[in-house]
């Protein structure tokens, strides 16, 4: 059997990894300023991480979520306090397109509407109606596009308020920093805008943070950047470290009923202790307060860079737009460099999506082989 063709590969086959160092199988040692795709948050292998998840093993690591199992308890004790959001109720489930399913499906209950305001340019996920919101026309199937969606540009105000006049909308999903499409990031006087009347219409308002949240903005939620409550929040990515995990925050305010959402391996025992495992990391070696520090330094340094031509992001939620595109770049920096960076929508765009605990070192040592790709 071969495998289904759909992801062009780079020619390196890992083997092990360390903090941000990545081995391959010829013993090459590369660094990762990508994370696969800002799900690395404490680094790979993190001994911590790993003797929690060897340990929940040992004990038990998957029943249904037709029994107790204590560790949602501590998961959604730990998660509310760390992110100071305790007027939240968690589900869990299994990864950032099934969170957002989620997020819409529970839109739709809550309100008896279907229609959806995504904006351009954001990326969901690409499942059923995670997809249909997503701005890419290439990855919607006939069945996806039964949905119905108006995409509208970021902060653009007057196009929002013109949208939301018919009453039919049961849901308004936005990125607060864009992944993929290219890093851009609604303004705090527009989410706010978009929050209030989110209110006033009885719009449910989801802000996903799959990629920007958990620490990665400098924040735990890069919401908290712009004083708003959403009524839910999805999240995965770097929620596991690596373990396929996802979830939504449900403001309290929505009511629960058996069978409304449902998973077999949501909230599995592996998956909670990776969850309280990356938590614990968090809170022990205070990493959020390193990521501020550590995303101005970067910006710093990519001053100096003249092909630079714009910084975007925030946080260690960063990329690098240049005048040309960035694909060649990227295949230098993997093959001579030996560093992993990562592309977007905008092809002039280079992100950067490391680990949380990497070091101001380990941002010299980016910025020396930019410098010497760029000469």
């Amino acid at each position: 059997m071969k495998l289904f063709d759909v992801y062009p590969l780079y020619d390196v086959t890992p083997v092990s990894a360390k903090g941000i160092e990545v081995v391959d199988d010829k013993g090459t040692t590369y660094l990762d300023f990508y994370g696969g795709h800002a799900v690395i948050s404490i680094g790979h292998s993190h001994p911590h991480y790993v003797a929690r998840l060897k340990d929940q093993l040992e004990k038990i690591g998957f029943y249904s979520n037709s029994i107790q199992n204590p560790l949602q308890q501590q998961l959604a004790k730990k998660l509310g306090k760390l992110s100071n959001c305790e007027d939240y109720q968690l589900f869990m489930c299994n990864s950032g397109a099934e969170a957002n399913e989620n997020a819409l499906k529970l839109a739709s209950f809550h309100t008896g509407k279907s229609k959806v305001i995504a904006f351009k340019n954001g990326f969901h996920g690409r499942t059923s109606a995670a997809v249909a919101v997503t701005d890419n026309p290439s990855i919607n199937a006939p069945i996806n596009l039964q949905q119905e969606v108006t995409f509208l540009e970021l902060n653009n105000f007057e196009a929002f308020e013109k949208a939301i006049q018919s009453d039919d909308h049961c849901a308004v999903i936005l990125e607060t920093i864009q992944g993929i499409g290219g890093l851009d990031e609604p303004t705090t006087k527009f989410i706010q805008f978009v929050a209030e009347k989110c209110k006033e219409k009885g719009i449910v308002f989801i802000a996903d943070e799959i990629q920007c949240g958990f620490g990665r903005s400098g924040k735990f939620f890069a919401f908290q950047h712009h004083n708003i409550e959403p009524d839910i929040i999805s999240m995965a990515k770097g929620m596991g470290n690596g373990f396929p995990v996802g979830g939504i925050l449900i403001h309290e305010s929505f009511k629960a009923s058996y069978g409304l959402l449902g998973t077999t391996f949501g909230g599995n025992h592996l998956a909670c202790a990776a969850t309280l495992a990356v938590l614990e990391v968090l809170e022990k070696e205070n990493l959020i307060p390193n990521v501020d520090e550590l995303g101005s330094y970067f910006k710093e340094k990519a001053k100096e860079i003249p092909q630079v031509k714009q910084i975007k992001g925030s946080g260690l939620m960063l990329g690098l737009e240049f005048d040309f595109e960035v694909a060649e770049l990227r295949k230098k920096l993997i093959f001579n460099q030996k560093m992993f960076t990562g592309s977007a929508k905008n092809k002039r765009l280079l992100r950067i999506l490391p680990a949380l605990n990497i070091t101001k070192q380990h941002i010299d040592l980016f910025f020396e082989a930019l410098k010497a790709e760029l000469q």
